[in-house]
């Protein structure tokens, strides 16, 4: 599940100079009813689920999955110290001008236990989501869901690099790439699966892993994106933007284009371009 397709509700933040489990000094137990990340910025101690114990230390990510039993502990001697975020999310999808929604249809893709190398993106990250929480200023949780998702990519990315798969990850930055500078033309699975050395049939399924969404159905999404801007001078044509684009076909460009925005091309530039 992609993360771009998530609608995210915080419960609370906790963390940093902010109260409560700032540190810990004594064994907790409990079991939590909703989702929870808890990086750990200081100290050491034990993490206790499912009747495996782990010794934990700085740099250490958890994702605590709802109905999950455990137990975090630490010492006087070496208090620990944590940024925490709680939270809950519904899978949200728009096509063809209809929205669907899914309460929490399958867990993040994180592991329950990560250790984090070079992780400043992701605490930085971190930090600024619990701040903003703290302070509650006006939007502060809308913000607070924009870091929410920064945070997640950031944590993705990190894991991603330590993967031993990570220079395949980097042939689907450079199919993207590659789609990007031909936005103008066609292309196919075969060709981009020739660009990276992968067969198609791999490489549908890596794309599709990696973005949420099939290779081809991703370029289309994409000069979607650009006929959108391509409207904003008010000049072209339905045809001329499908031309530009790289379709021979108008009227296959307008029902992609609907599919995505639930509205025809000049419906769109009328609604949105138009009237400013």
């Amino acid at each position: 599940m992609s993360i771009h397709e998530l609608f995210f509700h915080i419960h609370y933040c906790n963390g940093g100079k902010y109260r409560q489990f700032r540190t810990l000094t004594r064994k907790m137990t409990r079991t939590l009813q909703h989702h929870e990340l808890v990086l750990v910025t200081g100290g050491a101690g034990k993490y206790e689920t499912e009747g495996k114990v782990l010794h934990f230390h700085e740099g250490m990510l958890f994702y605590i999955a709802p109905n999950v039993r455990h137990s975090l502990e630490t010492s006087e001697a070496s208090p620990a110290s944590f940024l925490t975020v709680h939270f809950s999310y519904a899978r949200v999808g728009f096509t063809d001008a209809n929205w669907a929604i899914q309460p929490e249809p399958t867990l993040l893709s994180f592991p329950p236990v990560s250790t984090l190398h070079d992780y400043y993106p992701v605490s930085d990250t971190f930090e600024k989501l619990v701040a903003n929480w703290h302070a509650k200023l006006p939007g502060y949780e809308f913000t607070s869901k924009t870091l929410l998702q920064q945070l997640l990519i950031a944590i993705e990315e990190n894991l991603r690099k330590q993967h031993k798969n990570y220079a395949t990850s980097l042939k689907i930055e450079k199919v993207i790439d590659y789609m990007r500078q031909h936005l103008h033309t066609s292309v196919t699975l075969e060709e981009l699966a020739a660009l990276v050395q992968l067969s198609p049939t791999y490489l549908s399924r890596l794309f599709k892993e990696t973005t949420g969404y099939p290779v081809i159905a991703f370029f289309n999404k994409i000069k979607m994106d650009r006929a959108k801007e391509l409207m904003m001078d008010g000049t072209k044509k339905v045809k001329d933007l499908a031309n530009q684009l790289g379709f021979h076909d108008e009227f296959y460009f307008s029902r992609l284009f609907k599919q995505q925005e639930g509205v025809s091309p000049t419906e769109y530039y009328h609604k949105n371009i138009h009237g400013f």
